[in-house]
C-alpha cells in the first residue's frame, strides 16, 4: 500500500503536509513529536491501513513539508489550535469522529484540542508522553535538537553519527533514506532538520507558555471521558512510571501499556510492538 499525498488547513491558514494511508474505514490522525515529521509513522500507519482503517499522518506546522509560520506562533497552544482544525476537516471529510495516535508534541496538541472541545476525538493515543514530564529530560531532547540546529551536518552519515551518539542503544540503520526525509539539504550544500529553527527561537516559541499549559492540562483530566491508551518506554527519560500512573488514576477511561527496551522514541525503537498495542486498542475499540 502506498499513501496518497493530502493536505490541511491550519488555525492560522497554514498549510498543512499529510499522507492518506486508506483501508476506506475508521478514521485514525497520527501527529509526530517535536522535531520529527510524518514519515515517523510510516510502518505503523501502513500496518493500520492494512487492518481497514484511514491512517492520516500529519506534518506538524512548522516540520516536515509543512508550511513555516510567519507569525512564529510555535507555543503548546498554537499546535493545539492546529489539532483541532485537522481533527474537524478529518470529520467532515470522512463523517466521522477521528481517533488520534499523538507522539509527545503530537499527543499533547491532541490533548489539548480534546479538553477544549470534548466531541472532537473518538479515542486517543498518547505515546510516551503526559502533561507531567521529567525537566531534565525535556532538557536533554531540546539541547539535542538545538546542538546542530544552525550548523547543520555536512553529509547524512554525520548526521546519522549524531542521532546514534544521542541514541546509543538503537541499532543504527544499514539505510539513510528514513533519516533523509528528517532533513533539507540548504543551497550551502549542508543538511539541517526539517522543522522551523523558530520553532526553538521565536518569541512565541514551543517552551513559552508551557509551564500554565500543562497545568491546565492536568487539571482538565478528570473530565476526559473518552477512552486513552498511554504506550510508555519503560526506558523512557520523559515519562517515569509514576507519572503514567498519576495519568490513569485521573484520567477516567485511561490505561497505559509499558513497552520493553523503548525510551521516549517508542515507535522508532520497538516498532512492532508499538503497532500491535495501538492496534489492539484501535481494533477493541472499532469492535465495540
Amino acid at each position: 500500500m502506498t499513501p496518497t499525498p493530502i493536505e490541511f488547513s491550519g488555525a492560522e491558514g497554514n498549510r498543512l503536509a499529510a499522507d492518506l494511508w486508506d483501508g476506506r474505514g475508521h478514521p485514525v490522525v497520527f501527529l509526530h513529536g517535536g522535531g520529527q515529521t510524518r514519515h515517523a509513522w510510516t510502518s505503523t500507519a501502513r500496518r493500520v491501513a492494512e487492518s481497514g482503517m484511514r491512517a492520516i499522518t500529519v506534518d506538524l506546522r512548522g516540520h516536515g513539508d509543512s508550511a513555516w509560520v510567519v507569525s512564529g506562533n510555535y507555543a503548546f497552544a498554537d499546535y493545539g489550535d492546529d489539532a483541532v482544525a485537522i481533527f474537524r476537516q478529518v470529520k467532515e471529510r470522512f463523517h466521522a469522529h477521528p481517533s488520534s495516535v499523538g507522539a509527545s508534541l503530537g499527543g499533547l496538541s491532541s490533548l489539548i484540542a480534546q479538553t477544549r472541545h470534548p466531541d472532537l476525538l473518538d479515542s486517543l493515543v498518547l505515546v510516551d508522553i503526559t502533561p507531567r514530564m521529567d525537566p531534565e529530560g525535556v532538557s536533554k531532547i531540546q539541547g539535542f535538537m538545538g546542538e546542530r540546529m544552525e550548523e547543520g551536518f555536512s553529509s547524512l552519515e554525520e548526521a546519522a553519527a549524531a542521532v546514534s551518539a544521542y541514541l546509543p542503544n538503537r541499532t543504527r540503520p544499514r539505510s539513510l533514506d528514513g533519516l533523509r526525509k528528517n532533513l533539507r539539504l540548504g543551497d550551502d550544500g549542508r543538511f539541517r532538520w526539517h522543522w522551523d529553527p523558530a520553532f526553538m527561537t521565536s518569541t512565541r516559541n514551543i517552551n513559552e507558555g508551557a509551564r500554565e499549559t500543562m497545568e491546565g492540562l492536568m487539571a482538565a483530566l478528570p473530565d476526559l471521558r473518552l477512552p486513552i491508551l498511554l504506550v510508555r518506554g519503560m526506558q523512557s527519560e520523559l515519562v517515569h512510571e509514576e507519572f503514567a500512573r498519576e495519568f490513569v488514576s485521573l484520567a477516567p477511561s485511561a490505561s497505559y501499556v509499558d513497552v520493553g527496551g523503548a525510551g521516549h522514541m517508542v515507535a522508532g525503537d520497538k516498532n512492532d510492538v508499538f503497532s500491535k498495542a495501538v492496534l489492539n486498542f484501535l481494533t477493541d475499540r472499532q469492535a465495540a
